[in-house]
């Protein structure tokens, strides 16, 4: 590391702790809406607005266009609140009485039965919260996450996040994948988001599209014989959250490992997109899911 870049990145790990000082002095409730006030205003300038506007057209293509920019608007303040709650997770934990569980029998039994499951997600709401509640229920668990480029803000996300109870845990390479492997191996459980794009995995179909998704979940949970334990995270008013542990996702072993893989990744692809038609604003529209493909073809239809 060059001292150059490291002096960049030291003054804006400073600048991130001034912010994460900010978020605290305001507390949760504003925090959260300072959060949702700036990218509501500032979100829609910037050039991830097509991206935005653009997903919305491949999944509600019946939608009307002035229904997709009230809703592109809508989702902006989400994200924006979600980003300033999440400098302050530990004010927002089961025991803030700020979160319903439904569901909760299953994680205690994930705890109780003394073996791995993989938990399953998409970025709805405030992915955070879904960790929060798994730490709460008391289930041995590996959260993984994908660690900031920066490794002075990524030392105080990690900090930030074990103040209310959760340890990351971000795979790099062989290593990292021989880790969690062992953590599973001791009857820990693994807790994965499953709906960006992923260039190498199986494609499937989401919202009648193809995209491509990573088989991951769907591979150790056929290697240990485990369930797929799908949740989800919908925001409430007055800064609350619902999180629901649904039905789990059982994978067949036919003797076809790529096709029993094939299968699991639909499932929760499946699953994802019934959350997002349930509660669309929740859902973080601003990364490009679909392959090119589908972009091009969108922009030659128009």
């Amino acid at each position: 590391m060059s001292f150059g870049q490291d002096l960049a990145w030291r003054l804006e790990g400073v600048a991130f702790a001034g912010l994460i000082g900010l978020m605290r002095l305001l507390g949760l409730t504003r925090a959260s809406a300072v959060g949702g006030w700036l990218l509501k205003a500032l979100g829609p300038m910037t050039g991830t607005q097509k991206t935005v506007m653009r997903n919305l057209r491949i999944a509600f293509p019946d939608m009307p266009r002035a229904e997709r920019e009230a809703l592109a608007t809508a989702q902006w303040e989400q994200t924006g609140r979600t980003f300033a709650e999440t400098l302050v997770m530990d004010q927002l934990t089961p025991a803030s009485g700020r979160i319903e569980i439904v569901g909760i029998e299953r994680l205690h039994a994930i705890r109780d039965s003394g073996r791995p499951a993989v938990l399953v997600s998409g970025h709805m709401a405030n992915i955070e919260v879904m960790a929060a509640v798994i730490v709460a229920a008391g289930v041995p668990c590996q959260v993984t996450y994908r660690a900031a480029n920066n490794p002075y803000v990524d030392k105080q996300i990690r900090e930030a996040r074990a103040r209310y109870g959760v340890t990351l845990f971000a795979p790099k390479g062989g290593d990292g994948a021989r880790e969690l492997l062992a953590g599973m191996a001791r009857g820990e459980s693994v807790a994965l988001m499953n709906d960006q794009k992923f260039s190498e995995g199986p494609e499937v179909t989401f919202f009648g599209q193809p995209v491509n998704a990573a088989p991951g979940p769907s591979r150790l949970a056929l290697r240990f014989g485990t369930f797929i334990q799908p949740m989800s995270v919908v925001r409430l008013p007055g800064v609350r959250f619902r999180v629901t542990a649904h039905e789990p996702i059982e994978l067949e072993k036919t003797g076809d490992r790529s096709g029993d893989i094939v299968r699991g990744v639909q499932a929760i692809t499946t699953f994802i997109e019934d959350r997002v038609r349930e509660h669309p604003v929740d859902w973080f529209w601003v990364h490009k899911r679909w392959p090119q493909k589908v972009y091009d073809a969108l922009d030659a239809e128009r």
